[in-house]
């Protein structure tokens, strides 16, 4: 279990800074990708903004617990365990998701895709520090 605490931590830790700086960055330099957040749907009265925060920590310890649960299926180097790591939660997880969220939101198909991209970008560098720190 401690090694599933750490492992979720420094993942969540890692993806907290990327995702933030991403979003910054994102915001920068697609900006007409980030128009269509300008919806009521995604407008909130702040009560709840730490748990859109938290998000990372949520993932990576999500994730870290089913590293050390499957991690003996991934097999190769460590970059391919954890790209295939990524893949298999993007499919899993990820796809059926998105696919309920497009169909029952008010969100465009650039949203949905982008949404999918940032998780499978989120669940790969997970696999990553996973297949590293608790091979």
């Amino acid at each position: 279990m401690k090694k599933i605490l750490i492992t979720g931590l420094i993942a969540g830790c890692i993806l907290f800074i990327l995702s933030y700086g991403g979003l910054f960055l994102g915001v920068r330099y697609f900006p007409a990708l980030f128009v269509d957040y300008n919806n009521p749907l995604f407008n909130s009265d702040g009560g709840r903004d730490v748990l859109f925060y938290m998000h990372a920590f949520i993932i990576s310890f999500a994730l870290s617990w089913f590293w050390d649960r499957f991690k003996t299926l991934f097999k190769g180097t460590f970059i391919m365990r954890g790209l295939e790591f990524g893949f298999v939660y993007s499919i899993i997880a990820l796809l059926p998701v998105m696919w309920i969220s497009f169909s029952s939101l008010d969100i465009t198909v650039i949203m949905v895709i982008s949404w999918f991209l940032y998780g499978l970008a989120q669940a790969i560098i997970a696999g990553l520090v996973f297949a590293k720190v608790n091979p």
